[in-house]
């Protein structure tokens, strides 16, 4: 079906923050497959984690224990100071995890309809349920009726949330992004999810945070919330866990940990051995490497480095980063940059229109940084003076 409007390039392999298409021709991931290969491409302890995997166990289900599951549970507690797991295959099923640990708490709290507060300009996914979750109503245009129980108000407004938990009653949960990615790397004011944090527990509410592409350590930190010394209700992850191998989990502590029981949810293909060994992988290496530091001093090295080569240049409206998420909005529409940039062999995005988005492996070198920089520079420096 054409859901996407593909560009016309084929990779076939990659190494590194590299990649090479049918011709041979080598171009830089400086997008990371959407914040999914923060290890760059065939990293060798992924790689080999999949084949020795793969000689022993791909399936059973979750009919069964599962070791390697229960080890990538216990690590991603640890690293994130949850108390359970639920596992499954993508960010968007993360998402609905968490949904429902909402709406079940509601309902064992007595309240029949409850409701949960969203941003406007977040995403979510694009099952039934994430895409009501989500604050964009284009992308929602022609799925309609969506599902009742969300709230949508501004993104880094404290005010608007507690006039909301004011107007209703039904409000049992608060799910934000800690950065706004396909909404344009929109990063809100330092103290906002501190904020949000004591609004939950003042109203008994549940904190849940969309991980899904600040997490694994992109913003500089394992998971984002962590820039703020809080720990939310709930947290989603997916996108880079598994460094390309689909795998999604929805973390829970307290009383949100308590939600879901045997039988009132559930994954065929959730946690398998194979996709559990990806993600036990990326830890490890994650863990030996010292990446997520270097996140926070190459992210700012970038975006220092684009800002200084386009401080001149009146169409850069701001330049936006947090750790590895970096974000460069013109003040015009800039969807045709992303083919400019791929003739120059280099892999962007441009998201909410204006905003090109870079997301970098966090193994790219200093070469490479100086490749990206350049080469960005100078497409943003011709695409505006044509303007």
């Amino acid at each position: 079906m054409p859901t996407y409007g593909r560009l016309p390039v084929s990779f076939i392999r990659g190494k590194g923050a590299w990649l090479w298409d049918k011709n041979d021709t080598r171009y830089l991931d400086a997008l990371s497959g959407i914040a999914v290969c923060n290890l760059g491409h065939a990293h060798p302890a992924v790689h080999a984690a999949i084949c020795k995997q793969s000689e022993k166990l791909l399936h059973t289900s979750n009919l069964y224990g599962l070791d390697l599951q229960e080890q990538l549970a216990d690590k991603l507690c640890q690293r994130s100071n949850m108390e359970s797991a639920f596992f499954c295959n993508s960010g968007a099923e993360a998402n609905e995890a968490a949904i429902k640990i909402a709406r079940r708490y509601g309902n064992n709290q007595g309240i029949t309809q409850p409701v949960i507060i969203t941003m406007e300009k977040s995403f979510h996914g694009r099952t039934m349920a994430t895409l009501s979750a989500t604050g964009n109503a284009k992308v929602q245009q022609g799925f309609m009726p969506l599902l009742d129980g969300f709230v949508h108000i501004p993104f880094n407004d404290i005010p608007a949330i507690e006039q909301a938990i004011q107007s209703n009653s039904n409000i049992v949960a608060i799910l934000v992004e800690p950065v706004q990615g396909e909404g344009g790397v929109n990063i809100p004011d330092a103290d906002y999810l501190n904020k949000i944090r004591d609004i939950c527990d003042r109203h008994q509410m549940l904190m849940m945070l969309d991980e899904i592409q600040t997490g694994i350590g992109r913003t500089g930190k394992f998971l984002a919330y962590q820039h703020n010394n809080i720990t939310p209700d709930v947290c989603t992850l997916a996108k880079a866990l598994g460094n390309g191998v689909p795998i999604g989990a929805c973390l829970a502590s307290g009383k949100a940990a308590e939600q879901l029981t045997a039988g009132t949810h559930g994954s065929t293909f959730g946690g398998n051995p194979l996709a559990c060994s990806a993600a036990l992988a990326v830890l490890d290496t994650l863990n030996q490497e010292d990446l997520i530091n270097e996140a926070a001093k190459k992210g700012g090295l970038i975006s220092s480095k684009i800002a200084e080569k386009l401080q001149n240049n009146k169409q850069v409206s701001e330049i936006r980063h947090k750790g590895m998420m970096i974000g460069i909005e013109l003040a015009k529409p800039c969807a045709n940059l992303v083919q400019e940039a791929l003739a120059k062999k280099l892999l962007i995005n441009v998201t909410n229109e204006k905003t090109i988005r870079i997301l970098p492996p966090l193994i790219i070198d200093q070469e490479q940084i100086h490749y990206l920089v350049n080469t960005l520079s100078e497409l943003i420096t011709e695409h505006t003076e044509q303007q």
